[in-house]
């Protein structure tokens, strides 16, 4: 699916415009145009600070938020490039601890834009390559102890992997997504996030699967990385306040992450691996144990403040968002769910893009609810909103339709419904942000 992006800035949307008419306005996988762009501007990526490189199905944000955290509680300035964003096209370039100004970003663009060629001259260079190139630059003028890069999809031939020599890599959960990109099986999606090793450059692994566990470490010996594996190498548990993190170096006491639900913990103890196994950044104990609280990652369990779209509910009652995108995204909303609830009744309301695994998503989810409320996602290929109530209709959940969001929270306002679920697509989501007046920062 492609990436979509306005600007209430004139400058902005002039590129951003501009880079629609000249991308091929589709996921285009390979490294061998973002390595012509990046060596018409003068190959920034080489003149980077330290790079902590996140791949994973999901968690990789989150993963990334904490990392951000921790480092600047250490007194560091840092640089973050992530994706999709949710409301504005800024949030995904966060220099030296800040979003990306309008005025940087629109001269940013225009200068690898005019890079990329138009014409016979034309690189063809998609959204994200476009995009990706002009946050290496930014990040190449600005000093900052690190940079923070999220994998945009895969892993092996995503844009950001022209990275060659970085601090520390991760991955962070394993989950079917983007199949007709990364196959459709779980080991070839392993081997594909697998992509990121580098020789000498420790690979900081979770716990998965044997098969997925033997496909990293063969792709990984092959790049001669050292993999850095959770219960090999590196351990954590959790109880309902803390979490304990060991290595052979010693152990992480800290409190619970304040993001909601069991699998940020285990985020957070991928962050502490990847910060205890690299050598270019100093962060001391202190520091890492302040990521526990310090980090912020929206729509991911997320409770809404009040605000535009909050107020067609009655008061008192919750309005929460997650992305939820594709089952293993949906699993630890699941279990994160009941704590949230706390026996009262759940309405969920939900849109998912046509590429995604609604069935999937529904079988998780459909238990937990009370009810669903299918909605479309605004300027975006997505399931009907009433093939995706007869999914919940068949999953034994009474199920309804709505044409936006402020529809379908005004029927569950109307059922008295306390506590509300927006969840299905990130594109979604910055919807709920922006109708909410609660914009990331």
């Amino acid at each position: 699916m492609p990436d979509h992006a306005t600007s209430t800035d004139t400058a902005v949307q002039q590129q951003l415009d501009r880079l629609w008419s000249l991308s091929p306005g589709a996921d285009v996988l390979g490294l061998e145009r973002i390595t012509r762009l990046l060596a018409r501007l003068g190959d920034p990526h080489r003149a980077m600070p330290p790079v902590f490189h996140v791949a994973g199905t999901n968690g990789k944000g989150s993963t990334c938020a904490f990392l951000r955290a921790a480092i600047e509680a250490a007194g560091h300035d840092v640089h973050v490039f992530s994706s999709p964003h949710l409301v504005r096209f800024n949030e995904r370039i966060r220099i030296a601890g800040r979003l990306i100004d309008d005025a940087t970003l629109a001269a940013l663009l225009a200068e690898v834009l005019d890079a990329a060629g138009d014409g016979a001259d034309a690189i063809g260079a998609s959204f994200f390559e476009v995009t990706t190139a002009a946050a290496f630059l930014a990040f190449s003028r600005t000093p900052a102890a690190a940079a923070i890069v999220e994998v945009g999809l895969g892993g092996r031939l995503d844009a950001t992997n022209v990275i060659a020599a970085p601090a520390v890599t991760g991955i962070a959960a394993l989950g079917m997504d983007h199949e007709a990109f990364l196959g459709d099986r779980l080991i070839d999606i392993a081997g594909e996030k697998a992509g990121i090793a580098k020789a000498g450059v420790p690979l900081v692994t979770m716990r998965y699967a044997t098969a997925c566990r033997a496909r990293i470490a063969a792709v990984a010996a092959a790049a001669g990385a050292p993999v850095v594996a959770r219960t090999v190498d590196w351990w954590s548990d959790t109880t309902r306040t803390s979490l304990r993190y060991r290595d052979a170096a010693g152990t992480i006491a800290t409190a619970r992450p304040r993001l909601v639900g069991a699998h940020q913990s285990r985020n957070l103890a991928l962050a502490l691996a990847m910060l205890r196994h690299q050598q270019a950044v100093a962060v001391p104990l202190a520091a890492m144990r302040a990521a526990a609280d310090g980090a912020h990652w929206p729509a991911r369990m997320q409770r809404l403040a009040p605000g535009p779209l909050h107020a067609h509910l009655p008061a008192g009652s919750e309005l929460w968002l997650d992305g939820a995108h594709n089952p293993s995204a949906a699993m630890p909303v699941t279990q994160a769910l009941p704590g949230i609830a706390r026996g009262r009744r759940v309405g969920l309301v939900l849109g998912m893009l046509a590429n995604k695994d609604a069935a999937g998503v529904l079988r998780l989810l459909a238990p937990s609810v009370s009810e669903v409320i299918a909605v479309p996602v605004p300027g975006h290929a997505h399931h009907a909103p009433a093939t995706l109530a007869a999914l919940a209709a068949g999953q034994g959940v009474g199920a309804g339709v709505a044409a936006d969001l402020p529809d379908a929270l005004g029927q569950l306002a109307r059922r008295d419904t306390p506590v509300v679920l927006i969840a299905g697509s990130l594109y979604l989501a910055g919807e709920a942000l922006r109708a909410n007046d609660e914009y990331p920062a």
